[in-house]
């Protein structure tokens, strides 16, 4: 018996950052992403014998451990152990032979929350397997939970909620890690347009983005009154952005995301650096009207807006520089889970 899942990563268009606490509960966050074709994957299997299996195809690793109710968290697949702890604690079962394997079609620490996005996989296979009674908000929040207070890793919250979720949606984030998630409803020929323009480039490098968070983090406690005021003006443009979207103002779009890469830059020192500089200013100069860093910053994803048919100049040029453009669409899906008997 196999039980599998998958969710969708994310494209973060306005607002990225504002997610984060303490920002998040001292002034209320906003942001507006969208699901794309690429995934995180997950599968458990039922095998003989009384062994565990964790691997992570792509990653190459793989550990074993005897049956037990809770795996060591070592620092290594350290994101599917910790799904099996909380699961094990808050809804055991006997341990059983079994192989949970995953993949994610985007690199480690790329900025579309592959992290996050993976634990809400294999949560997801779990709950096919167990058939919890978990809806959209349980599992997103769950995902949350494991990975901020039980592994203790640093980031926001719309990750998590965008692939449970799926689709194109403006969130709210509150005090207490209250979240709203209010999926929008944009006629299909202003998403045709959208995805046609917007050109996903990946950087070649990645980056540990709970040090650029941790340093967000810090601006907010310090009271940074530039990095603060940076992370209103985000917040600010998620609000443009939907209007934008919803109204098929589309001409606008290259401008606020332009004006979300300037203030982006002003909430942590390590956000941008010299090669994002150099491919957002390729990219400008052969006709895209705006752009951003995608998730944390620091590497990664980058998106550019090209209008009208700029689309060709612009990655003519991007060609030329160390990276490559990924091919990818939307998805209205979020998590799916499935068995194979």
């Amino acid at each position: 018996m196999i039980y599998r899942s998958k969710a969708p990563l994310r494209i973060g268009l306005a607002g990225g950052g504002t997610d984060v606490s303490p920002y998040s509960d001292l002034y209320g966050g906003a942001i507006l992403n969208i699901t794309i074709s690429l995934s995180a994957h997950a599968n458990i299997e039922l095998i003989e014998g009384d062994e565990i299996i964790i691997e992570a195809y792509d990653r190459k690793e793989q550990q074993t451990f005897p049956l037990a109710k809770a795996l060591p968290i070592d620092g290594v697949l350290d994101l599917a152990k910790g799904v099996y702890n909380r699961i094990q604690k808050d809804y055991p079962f006997p341990p059983k032979a079994m192989k949970i394997s995953t993949s994610v079609d985007a690199p480690a620490g790329s900025g579309l929350g592959t992290s996050s996005t993976l634990v809400v996989a294999i949560l997801g296979a779990f709950v096919e397997m167990l058939k919890l009674p978990l809806g959209d908000y349980d599992i997103a929040h769950y995902a949350y939970d494991i990975e901020r207070n039980d592994l203790r890793l640093s980031g926001g919250k719309q990750d998590q909620y965008a692939a449970t979720f799926g689709g194109v949606n403006f969130m709210e984030f509150y005090e207490d890690n209250k979240v709203i998630v209010n999926p929008l409803r944009i006629r299909t020929q202003y998403l045709h347009e959208l995805e046609n323009n917007l050109l996903l480039f990946y950087t070649d490098t990645s980056r540990e983005s709970a040090k650029i968070i941790d340093e967000q983090s810090k601006n907010v406690h310090d009271k940074n009154a530039a990095s603060i005021e940076a992370m209103h003006k985000l917040k600010e443009q998620a609000q443009q952005m939907k209007v934008a979207l919803l109204k098929g103002k589309l001409n606008e779009i290259g401008t606020i995301l332009d004006y979300g890469f300037q203030q982006k830059r002003l909430m942590a020192s390590n956000i941008s650096n010299s090669a994002i500089e150099q491919l957002y200013s390729t990219a400008i100069a052969a006709g895209a009207t705006g752009g951003k860093i995608s998730g944390a910053g620091g590497g990664g994803f980058m998106i550019f807006y090209c209008p009208a048919n700029t689309r060709y100049q612009v990655t003519e040029a991007l060609q030329k520089c160390s990276g490559r453009l990924r091919e990818y669409s939307f998805t209205k899906l979020g998590l799916q889970s499935w068995t194979v008997e």
